[in-house]
């Protein structure tokens, strides 16, 4: 099984960035992450980025607000495929500095970016890569979609017999 990384630029990041931790263990994946800020600690984030693949990690979920340069900066130093979280931060223009600054990459550097704060939606994207190559994970991720489904399904069930 692979392992997926998630950095984040700040400790202010965390509480947003603790849904994709939250949702990673509970697939049982094993999840490394650490505060690594492409601004004031560049020569930590590029040695984390060049690394990471011996450490076993097979995607990185970089989370950053502002200018939001942690997911593409470590996206142009590793193989290893990111997944960016735009986080809306205190000194943010509404989050939008922080979509833009992690969707809007060139050619060769791709970035797989998710919503705004969406760290949960990163957590099972991860997920879904390690499925391609591990069929237990492959296995849990169809199992919780399959109980997302018929959470809808009960919502419905309830709502007409409620009406």
């Amino acid at each position: 099984m692979g392992k997926v990384a998630i950095i984040m630029g700040s400790k202010s990041d965390f509480d947003v960035m603790n849904e994709a931790i939250e949702i990673l263990k509970s697939f049982k994946i094993t999840v490394e992450y650490d505060i690594v800020s492409a601004h004031r600690t560049p020569n930590k984030m590029i040695d984390y980025a060049q690394n990471a693949e011996k450490k076993g990690i097979k995607v990185i979920i970089a989370g950053a607000g502002g200018s939001a340069h942690l997911p593409g900066m470590v996206a142009s130093i590793t193989s290893i495929p990111v997944i960016g979280v735009p986080i809306k931060s205190r000194n943010s223009i509404d989050g939008w500095d922080s979509i833009l600054s992690i969707l809007q990459m060139p050619g060769g550097v791709p970035v797989a970016t998710v919503a705004l704060n969406g760290a949960k939606n990163a957590g099972i994207l991860a997920a879904q890569i390690i499925g391609t190559f591990d069929s237990e994970i492959s296995k849990k991720i169809k199992e919780y979609k399959k109980g997302l489904e018929d959470k809808v399904i009960e919502s419905s069930k309830n709502l007409k017999k409620n009406n």
